[in-house]
């Protein structure tokens, strides 16, 4: 039975993977799963909103470990401070920090931190930047 209503929603009401404004003008994603902030019941339950995140990061350590070979090699910390980066900037804007990069994939971590702090990011968000160099610098994780 489900396999059938699922075969028959998909020719209904379509599959996105991007939101979209349904008829009503609501926001709408996946096959007809209204995330529209307007109508009572709509966005996601906390179990959906960790899968979603947990899939993301799964995304960006398999990309860092691609691109940056030497990525695995960090404590778990630093780790966190290029995936935290990579969520926020995409991975190429990560990889446009080419100098910091280099003095991670180096073990500098102090200057890797001062670093950091030089970049239109961290004028962008210097809170967050302030708190990820930090980390950087110290090997401690750090929390808003």
């Amino acid at each position: 039975m489900k396999a059938d209503l699922i075969r028959q929603l998909r020719g209904d009401e379509g599959e996105r993977a991007c939101v979209y404004q349904d008829h009503l003008g609501f926001w709408t994603i996946g096959v007809g799963r209204l995330v529209d902030g307007r109508k009572p019941g709509a966005g996601l339950r906390p179990e959906e909103i960790s899968f979603l995140l947990n899939n993301d990061i799964d995304d960006r350590i398999d990309a860092l470990t691609r691109r940056l070979p030497w990525f695995q090699n960090l404590d778990d910390a630093r780790k966190g401070v290029l995936l935290n980066m990579a969520f926020q900037l995409g991975i190429d804007g990560l990889l446009g920090f080419a100098n910091t990069l280099r003095l991670v994939m180096e073990g500098k971590y102090e200057n890797a931190a001062s670093a950091m702090l030089e970049s239109k990011w961290a004028q962008q968000t210097p809170q967050r930047a302030k708190r990820l160099s930090d980390q950087m610098r110290t090997g401690i994780w750090q929390f808003a």
